[in-house]
C-alpha cells in the first residue's frame, strides 16, 4: 500500500488521468478501499479515503494549485523591475537625450531678455538665439560629463539610460562633452564682447564653474549634498543676470530689483528639478556614498520639502509683487501655473515610495519651470507694452 500511495502522489503531481483511473480501479478491487492515505504531494498533507470521488477532488485541488502558481508567476513577472529590464532602446535613447531638461537653458535667457526689454524696449534676436544655442551646448556638456563621472564612481551602474552605458565608451563621451563646452563658451564670449559686457563674461564663467565643481573631480560637491545651492546660483543670479546684461544696447544696463527677483525665481524652479531627480536614485547614491539631500532626508521627508518649496515659490511671487519688485502682469500670469504646482505636490506625496512612478517627478518639475518662466517673461513683456495703460504694479489687498 505504501507503493500505491507513492504512485498516487506521482500521478497527481503530473496530472496524468490515465494513471488515476488505473489506480482507482485497482483499489476498488481490493479490500483496502476504505483505508486512508496521506497525500504528500499537496501542501498541508492530509489523510483521506482514497476512493473515486476523492481522486477527482484531489485532481481539482492540484489543477487549482498549478493555476494559482501560474498566476503568481505572472504577477511576479510583471513587477516594475521586470518592466525596467524590458524597456525599449528607443525609450532609453529618449531618456538619455533629456530633451525636456534643456528648458533650463531656455528659461534664463528668455526671462533675462524679457527683463531687458522691460527696461529698454529693445530686443536683439541674433544675440538671443546665439546665446540659446551656446547654452544648449553647455547643458549637453553638463549631462554628458555627469554621466561620465557617475560612471567612474559607480553611481550609474543601474542607470540604463546613461550615455556611457548606452554607447559603451567612457572616453568618447568625455571627449565629446568637453568639445561641446568649448564651442558653447566661445559662443557666449562672442556675444559678450559684441554687447560690450565684461561683467557677463565673469557671471557666465561663474555659472560654468558651479557646474564643474558640482560634478567633476576633485570637487564633486554634489556628493556632499551641495548640488541644489550650486544649481540655484548658476541658473539664477549668475546666468539670468548675465543674459539680461547681454540684451543691452549702446550702454550696459544696471541691475535692478526686478532682475534680482527674476533670477531668484528662475534659480528656485531650476533647483526643484534637480532635487526631484534624486527620488528614484537613492539606493544607487547610497551605494557609492553620494549624500544627496534625499539620501539624508529619505523620500517621506523629501516629499514634505517639495511641498514647502512649491508653497515658498508662490509666496515669494506674491510678496515680491506686493513689494513692487515685480510687475503686476507677471504675478497674475505666474499665478495661473498654480495647478501644475499642486500637481507636483500631490504626485510626490502619493508616489515618493514608488521608484518607478516617482521617476516622472522631475519632468513635472520641468513643466512647472517652463510654464512659470514663460508666464513670468510674458508678464515682463506685457508690462512694457501696456506701460501707458497705467496697470497696477502690485496686488492691492
Amino acid at each position: 500500500m505504501a507503493a500505491a500511495a507513492t504512485l498516487c502522489c506521482y500521478c497527481m503531481s503530473h496530472g496524468y488521468m490515465r494513471g488515476y483511473k488505473k489506480l482507482n480501479q485497482h483499489l476498488l478491487n481490493t479490500q483496502y478501499i476504505n483505508r486512508r492515505y496521506q497525500v504528500l504531494s499537496l501542501p498541508g498533507a492530509v489523510w483521506m479515503p482514497l476512493d473515486k470521488t476523492n481522486i477527482k477532488q484531489l485532481h481539482s485541488i492540484r489543477v487549482h494549485q498549478i493555476s494559482s502558481e501560474s498566476r503568481a508567476d505572472q504577477y511576479t513577472d510583471t513587477t516594475p523591475i521586470e518592466e525596467e529590464d524590458n524597456i525599449s532602446k528607443a525609450t532609453l535613447i529618449w531618456r538619455a537625450i533629456k530633451l525636456p531638461i534643456y528648458t533650463v537653458a531656455l528659461i534664463p535667457i528668455t526671462v533675462g531678455s524679457a527683463a531687458a526689454y522691460l527696461h529698454t524696449g529693445q530686443y536683439f534676436a541674433k544675440r538671443y538665439f546665439t546665446l540659446l544655442a551656446s547654452s544648449i551646448l553647455i547643458i549637453a556638456w553638463l549631462n554628458l560629463s555627469n554621466d561620465v563621472y557617475d560612471f567612474d564612481t559607480g553611481a550609474d551602474i543601474n542607470k540604463k539610460e546613461s550615455v556611457v552605458n548606452l554607447i559603451g565608451s567612457r572616453t568618447g563621451t568625455h571627449i565629446v562633452a568637453w568639445i561641446l563646452l568649448i564651442i558653447g563658451f566661445v559662443g557666449l564670449t562672442w556675444v559678450s564682447f559684441e554687447a560690450g559686457s565684461l561683467r557677463s563674461v565673469f557671471l557666465l564663467s561663474y555659472a560654468i564653474i558651479c557646474g564643474y565643481i558640482y560634478q567633476c573631480p576633485p570637487f564633486r560637491l554634489s556628493y556632499i549634498g551641495l548640488g541644489e545651492p550650486l544649481c540655484f546660483a548658476a541658473f539664477g543670479p549668475f546666468a539670468t543676470t548675465a543674459f539680461y546684461l547681454l540684451q543691452s544696447g549702446t550702454r550696459e544696463l544696471s541691475i535692478s530689483k526686478i532682475v534680482v527677483a527674476s533670477s531668484i525665481l528662475v534659480g528656485f524652479t531650476t533647483s526643484l528639478i534637480l532635487f526631484c531627480s534624486h527620488f528614484h536614485q537613492i539606493e544607487d547614491d547610497k551605494a557609492v556614498g553620494k549624500c544627496s539631500p534625499l539620501v539624508r532626508l529619505g523620500t517621506e521627508a523629501g516629499a514634505k520639502v517639495v511641498k514647502v518649496a512649491v508653497v515658498t515659490l508662490y509666496s515669494l511671487l506674491f510678496l515680491l509683487g506686493l513689494g513692487q519688485a515685480l510687475p503686476f502682469s507677471s504675478v497674475v500670469l505666474c499665478a495661473l501655473t498654480l495647478p501644475i504646482g499642486k500637481l507636483i505636490v500631490n504626485f510626490v506625496e502619493e508616489n515618493h515610495k514608488d521608484k518607478t512612478k516617482i521617476f516622472m517627478a522631475k519632468y513635472y518639475c520641468v513643466r512647472l519651470h517652463t510654464l512659470f518662466g514663460a508666464a513670468f517673461a510674458a508678464g515682463l513683456v506685457a508690462a512694457r507694452m501696456f506701460a501707458g495703460k497705467q496697470l497696477p504694479h502690485a496686488i492691492i489687498l
